[in-house]
């Protein structure tokens, strides 16, 4: 069954005629703070005109209405979040602002499953980097976000916790894998959230809750290598609480592979070059909606007085995603190793898809991995030069609205699950493996009424390109106000 079949059902069953109307209806406590970014509630903190407690309780009496309906916070941490407000807290730029991890961040003392039935009794005995580091800011976190099982996939829907929910549209995807932090930000819940991006998981979720969700370049933040092909970042509302959040988390250490930026919301942006293609790796375009959506941004950015010039990435589909796999596969066979290391039985407490990957990497040659490291090594070297002739590549998110739950979940038998990926993320992990800086701008929306990103690349270290693009694209077409109906 295709996606448009899902859909089609899902369309059928009706808002009218979903399970939970009334909760899916029931709309947030109308304080003062929803409609704030993070940036806007820290600086009422700094003028004492609001108390760390006053934005806790507000956003807890959010979650309270919302999140039964919509799943976004798995592990409340609330009574750790109250101590921590009502304590001094650091005059970072974001001191009071609640906040959430997702549920694959440390967390000293509390619940860390990775969003698989295998971790979920897991405690975390210290924390994350990055989680430390962004709590320095002033961040209060309240919670963690759900997440597929150990972030494989495209749609967070895990067995463990169940689906988030999209907002704008309770029976289809929020995305993945930072989906629980994309519904708690897209509903009102948090102003911003904690998101990580190994092949798409901030950009896709973006994308499809209509927020914006910036991936950094390979190496760039707190906590993380010049090897990893994912990176840790957020999800926001509006490109000045990234923007914020992404100086503060930057690496600033001696061996730091890239030097330190600093972003200015007011400052003009420069003409760009922008390549410009709607086609995905595999040569195909979109859906309708999208490809008109995109189109959309193309005209958007020529009035701006850029340069925009058919283009395509220096990537063939088949090729990418096959050495793609291996990677992909070898945390799926870790898992395995995990669960036959506890006593555990793999086929009972993993998910179907984080089996099929493991058998797939079972059955890698032995040059496989050395194979694709190379060939990454490659595509690194291909988006260096193909940077060289534009500032800007311009393409999808996905390759269609949405799916419906279910369309990407966690009883899709193997092969029609990657089948079904391969298509639908044919645009975002290319940035992953060349370690370029790639982010999700919400500027459209499809005529069934949903967001639909469009995706905007730099090269490597080239994060300022891509902010002061935001920055302006959010002035000329304001998406702050827009929010889904369950609120």
């Amino acid at each position: 069954m295709d996606r448009r079949h899902f859909l089609s059902q899902a369309s059928a069953i009706g808002l009218a005629a979903m399970a939970l109307p009334g909760r899916l209806r029931a709309a947030a406590p109308d304080d003062a703070f929803a409609a704030l970014d993070a940036t806007a509630q820290a600086e009422l903190v700094r003028r004492g005109e609001v108390k760390p407690a006053e934005l806790l309780e507000a956003a807890i009496a959010r979650i309270d209405a919302l999140n039964p309906a919509l799943n976004a916070i798995v592990t409340p941490l609330l009574e750790r979040a109250r101590h921590a407000a009502g304590q001094a807290l650091p005059a970072g730029p974001f001191s009071g602002v609640p906040y959430a991890l997702k549920d694959l961040i440390d967390l000293q003392g509390t619940r860390r499953t990775s969003g698989s039935r295998l971790l979920a009794g897991h405690i975390s005995a210290e924390t994350g980097d990055i989680a430390a580091r962004s709590m320095a800011s002033g961040l209060v976190v309240l919670g963690k976000t759900n997440t597929p099982e150990f972030a494989l996939n495209a749609s967070t829907e895990p067995r463990l916790f169940g689906p988030s929910r999209n907002p704008w549209a309770p029976l289809r995807s929020a995305g993945g894998s930072s989906g629980g932090a994309a519904v708690a930000v897209a509903s009102g819940m948090l102003a911003i959230a904690h998101a990580s991006d190994g092949g798409g998981s901030i950009r896709i979720p973006a994308s499809c809750c209509g927020l914006f969700g910036l991936k950094p370049s390979r190496g760039r933040m707190t906590g993380s290598r010049q090897t990893d092909a994912g990176v840790d970042h957020c999800l926001s509302r509006s490109v000045r609480d990234s923007a914020r959040l992404f100086q503060w988390n930057q690496r600033q250490d001696a061996a730091a592979p890239l030097p330190p930026i600093t972003l200015d919301p007011v400052s003009p942006t420069r003409r760009l070059r922008i390549g410009f293609s709607t086609q995905g790796i595999f040569g195909l375009e979109p859906a309708p909606a999208v490809k008109a959506a995109l189109e959309q941004t193309a005209r958007l950015c020529a009035s701006l007085g850029h340069q925009l010039e058919p283009a395509r990435l220096p990537i063939e589909g088949d090729e990418f995603f096959r050495h793609f796999m291996v990677a992909w596969s070898g945390g799926a066979a870790r898992a395995v190793q995990m669960a036959k290391a506890e006593g555990c039985d793999p086929e009972t407490m993993l998910e179907p898809w984080t089996l099929f990957l493991a058998a797939h990497a079972r059955a890698q040659a032995a040059d496989a991995g050395p194979l694709a490291a190379a060939y990454f090594t490659e595509v690194a070297r291909r988006f260096d030069r193909f940077f060289s002739d534009y500032d800007v590549m311009l393409t999808p998110v996905v390759d269609d609205e949405p799916p419906a739950l279910g369309y990407l979940g966690p009883d899709v038998a193997g092969p029609q699950m990657w089948d079904r990926l391969v298509k639908y993320v044919a645009y975002t992990p290319v940035h992953n493996v060349a370690g370029t800086p790639a982010m999700s701008v919400p500027l459209g929306m499809s005529p069934s009424g949903l967001p639909i990103g469009s995706q905007f690349a730099a090269r490597i270290g080239g994060e300022k390109t891509l902010f002061d693009l935001a920055f302006a694209l959010e002035q000329v077409s304001p998406w702050a106000q827009r929010r889904p109906p369950a609120r």
